[in-house]
């Protein structure tokens, strides 16, 4: 019997947006780690994250929702809690759209925080709620350096992920006394799918580069140590905070 306090055997997962880039490297740390996994995505997309949980020996369930589709998250939130005890969530799903503020569109705004922070919240409600009546459980959801920051042609999602923040230490305040921390972590420049426009453009990949103390774009693996750290007993007194992993992009 493991005595890590990182250890995560028995316990079951749920990962948003699990089919690629961080989402997935997160699945795979959890996975790693001992728990079991629900993976929770676009129908079609998680896939080859299933098997790679699967041959690492854990039980994976893979459940389409789409995020912004506010009714079929309370569906799947109403059918998961009823299926079986849920330990961990991780949200993860999200989008983000460049554009001038002054071109952006409502429909552009709204998807946005439709996917990155409604769909969120209303899923972590209906999966927090039976955490809140045990007395138990780990929520993590995935912010951004744009959780502090403002960025660059990204309005809404800038928006959106400090809303995250806000969220996070909203639900820390109030269910951190009945037994369920919740945190987030902030990733910095993440050679993911997100970033691609970005790493395109020489300069501004260069200009990047050149803030981050680490010398290097981060990974899906920088992301997962910390997903698995704030979803184990290691974090039981980690409550409301955002965990920046951004290979030191903030200390400049």
């Amino acid at each position: 019997m493991s005595t890590s306090p990182f250890d995560l055997s028995g316990k079951t997962a749920v990962v948003t947006g699990a089919g690629r880039g961080l989402g997935q490297g997160v699945a795979r740390g959890l996975a790693d780690a001992g728990a079991d996994l629900i993976l929770v995505g676009l129908p079609g997309s998680q896939d080859e994250s299933a098997k790679q949980i699967a041959d690492l020996g854990r039980q994976v369930q893979v459940v389409d929702l789409d995020v912004s589709d506010h009714d079929a998250v309370a569906r799947v939130g109403a059918d998961l809690v009823t299926g079986g005890q849920i330990d961990i969530l991780v949200n993860n799903a999200g989008i983000i759209e460049r554009e001038d503020t002054v071109d952006l569109g409502a429909d552009s705004w709204n998807r946005v925080i439709d996917i990155n922070l409604t769909g969120l919240f209303l899923l972590t409600q209906a999966l927090g709620r039976p955490m809140v009546e045990r007395g138990a459980g780990k929520i993590v959801s995935i912010a951004s350096l744009l959780a502090f920051q403002g960025g660059i042609r990204v309005i809404s999602y800038t928006a959106a992920k400090h809303g995250v923040a806000g969220i996070t230490k909203a639900l820390a305040n109030e269910w951190g006394p009945l037994g369920v921390q919740v945190n987030a972590i902030a990733p910095g420049y993440m050679a993911t799918d997100n970033t691609a426009p970005l790493r395109a453009d020489a300069d501004r990949a260069q200009a990047i580069l050149e803030r981050i103390p680490a010398g290097r774009w981060g990974t899906p693996e920088d992301i997962a140590g910390a997903a698995v750290f704030l979803s184990s007993p290691a974090a039981d007194y980690v409550n409301g905070h955002v965990l920046v992993v951004d290979g030191g992009w903030m200390a400049r």
